[in-house]
């Protein structure tokens, strides 16, 4: 039976280095996996929102690496290394979603135009250059920005993106070197 730590203590826990709460997780301590949850939670949303284009499942992708890395906590062989743990498996969720996404996509979905004049809201925070980046990266092609993505918000080797994606490590390469001359062609504006 997990081990529950009582309220009061959590304040102590958030002090903790990762290597030691992992352990304690591992011993079956749901207080100290429930600080890793919070400590990294907001980075594998912001992460699976770029990569999925959603924050419905962004959400399901964060829920998903909670439970795969509670059932998985005592394969870590190294606790130092949970938060790049963490968002790796965060990034394969995050990639199946939107693979399976795409398998139930119908013809009619695919089909449809998007409407390109901007919300009410896009309008009125257009002159953010966060919002013009989004915007370049959601332009990108999904596998340019998939790679862009694990990249530099996931801090992956090209390695890693390969075996992730299921390319070769020169296709990472030639995908990330076009998506960067696109996002820096459109935010030379923002130098």
């Amino acid at each position: 039976m997990p081990r529950v730590t009582p309220p009061e203590r959590n304040i102590q826990l958030d002090a903790l280095p990762d290597v030691v709460l992992c352990e304690r997780a591992t011993d079956g301590d749901t207080a100290a996996f429930e600080v890793l949850a919070r400590r990294y939670g907001p980075m594998m949303r912001g992460y699976a929102v770029r990569l999925t284009g959603s924050t419905a499942d962004a959400d399901d992708a964060v829920q998903e690496t909670l439970i795969h890395a509670w059932d998985h906590l005592g394969e870590l062989r190294d606790g130092s290394v949970v938060k790049s743990w963490l968002m790796r498996i965060c990034g394969r969720r995050s990639i199946d979603i939107v693979r399976r996404r795409r398998e139930h996509a119908d013809a009619d979905t695919l089909a449809e135009v998007s409407d390109s004049s901007p919300s009410p809201e896009s309008a009125t925070i257009s002159g953010s250059g966060l919002d013009a980046l989004a915007r370049s990266l959601e332009a990108l092609p999904a596998e340019q920005r998939q790679c862009w993505v694990l990249k530099e918000m996931g801090g992956l080797s090209y390695d890693e993106i390969a075996e992730q994606l299921g390319l070769t490590s020169e296709s990472v390469r030639g995908r990330l070197a076009r998506a960067r001359a696109r996002l820096m062609r459109d935010m030379e504006g923002w130098r």
